[in-house]
C-alpha cells in the first residue's frame, strides 16, 4: 500500500534522556572475528546521513559518544549473537529471551533506558482462488529494542518490510536525523500500512466465496469458507495485540520517545484501529455466509429425502399388492379369476400414476 506521509518536516528534537551507570566492562566495545551471518545490515547515521565507518565497534563507539546513532538489522539470530549483542548495547535479559524464542504476542515494554516492542506482521499470499487448503496469509515478527543511541531490530520470518524501509529513510535524512524513536515510528507505520493491505485482499477473496457458495452446489464451498475463518483467525491474532502497544505510545512517556513525536504513533494507531475493525466485520460476514452455506446444505438434504420418499411411497404400492398376491394360500378367490392378472397390474400402475402426481403436485418430484 503506498505511503502518503512520506517526508514529513520534522524538526530534531532535544529530550535529555537520563541512563543509569554501565559498567565500564560493558562500555567496551565487544570484537568479533566475523560479523555474524544474521546481521542483514548496520549502518551509523550521524545528522540523518549514513557514516562511512570500518566496522560496527566502531560505529557503536561514536554512538555512545552522542554521534548519531545505530541500526543494527538481524534475521534469525543464534542464542551467541543474541548474547553478543546484549553485551554490547545492555539489553535486559527477558527482552533477549523473547527476541531468541520468538512466537510471543505483540507487546511494549521498558528496561531501564531501553524500551522493547514486539510486533506481529503479516503478508498475504498470493494465490490463483480460495480453495480447502490455501495459505492466505503468511505471518511473522519483528523485535524492536530502542535505545537512546540505537536501534536494533530481530526479524523473524520473511514478511518483515525493512530493507525497503531502510532504503527510504536513507533518501530522508531529515527524518533519520529525528532519531530512533523517528525510525521505531516508522517501522510501526509500515506494519500497519501492510496489513491494511492484506484487507484489502483478504475482501476480495470472501467476496469471491460469498459469491460461490450461493451458485454452486456441495460441502466443498463451505469448506473454503472454513479456510477464510481459520486464515481470519491467524490474521486476527496477529493485528489485534498490537492495540496495547500503540495505545501506550501514543499517551505516555517513555524516556526513548521524544514528546513531539506522540502525534506520529497517534496517526498509527487510528490507522491500526480502521484494519482491526475491517477484520472484526470481515469475521461476521464469514460467519453469515456460513450459516447461510449450512442452511443451503440442509435444504438440500430435505430435498433429497423428499424426493427418496416419494420414490419410496411410488414403489410401495406395487410391492404391496405384490407380497398379497405372493402368498402361497389356496382359497384366495383371485387368484381364480379370468382377468385378475390384468386387473391387478392395472391396479398397480393407476396407483403408481396417483401416487406421483400426488407427489408431483407438492414438489417432492
Amino acid at each position: 500500500m503506498p505511503d502518503q506521509r512520506r517526508h514529513i518536516p520534522v524538526l530534531r528534537p532535544t529530550v535529555r534522556v537520563t541512563t543509569r551507570p554501565r559498567p565500564a566492562a560493558r562500555r567496551q566495545a565487544r570484537q568479533w572475528a566475523t560479523t555474524p551471518d544474521s546481521v542483514q545490515a548496520w549502518a551509523l547515521y550521524v545528522d540523518g546521513v549514513k557514516a562511512d565507518v570500518d566496522s560496527l565497534e566502531v560505529a557503536t563507539e561514536r554512538a555512545k559518544e552522542s554521534e548519531g546513532f545505530v541500526w543494527l538489522g538481524l534475521k534469525d539470530p543464534t542464542d551467541e549473537d543474541m548474547a553478543s549483542f546484549a553485551r554490547q548495547f545492555d539489553l535486559h535479559p527477558l527482552a533477549i529471551e523473547d527476541a531468541v524464542e520468538g512466537h510471543t504476542r505483540s507487546k511494549l515494554e521498558q528496561f531501564d533506558d531501553t524500551l522493547f516492542c514486539v510486533i506481529s506482521t503479516v503478508a498475504y499470499v498470493d494465490h490463483e482462488a480460495v480453495t480447502e487448503t490455501s495459505e492466505i496469509v503468511s505471518t511473522g515478527q519483528i523485535m524492536v529494542f530502542v535505545g537512546e543511541n540505537f536501534l536494533l531490530t530481530v526479524r523473524r520470518g520473511d514478511n518483515t518490510p525493512l530493507r525497503s524501509l531502510r532504503r527510504q529513510l536513507e533518501r530522508h535524512p531529515d527524518e533519520l536525523e529525528v532519531g530512533p524513536a523517528y525510525v521505531f515510528y516508522k517501522i510501526l507505520d509500515r506494519v500497519v500500512d501492510e496489513y491494511m493491505a492484506v484487507v484489502g485482499e483478504f475482501e476480495i477473496d470472501i467476496d469471491e466465496v460469498e459469491e460461490d457458495i450461493f451458485s454452486r452446489q456441495g460441502t466443498k464451498e463451505v469448506d473454503r469458507v472454513y479456510n477464510l475463518k481459520r486464515e481470519l483467525i491467524e490474521f486476527k491474532r496477529s493485528v489485534v495485540p498490537l492495540a496495547a502497544p500503540l495505545l501506550a505510545l501514543s499517551t505516555r512517556s517513555y524516556p526513548v520517545i521524544p514528546e513531539d513525536t506522540r502525534a506520529y504513533f497517534r496517526e498509527v494507531a487510528d490507522h491500526h484501529t480502521d484494519s482491526r475493525e475491517a477484520i472484526l466485520s470481515f469475521d461476521e460476514v464469514l460467519s453469515t455466509i456460513l450459516q447461510a452455506g449450512m442452511a443451503r446444505i440442509s435444504l438440500e438434504d430435505n430435498r433429497d429425502m423428499r424426493r427418496l420418499s416419494a420414490i419410496l411411497g411410488i414403489l410401495a404400492f406395487p410391492t404391496t399388492l405384490g407380497a398379497v398376491y405372493g402368498m402361497n394360500f389356496d382359497n384366495m378367490p383371485e387368484l381364480h379369476t379370468q382377468y385378475g392378472y390384468f386387473v391387478v397390474l392395472s391396479i398397480m400402475v393407476l396407483g403408481m400414476l396417483g401416487c406421483w402426481f400426488v407427489f408431483r403436485q407438492r414438489r417432492w418430484i
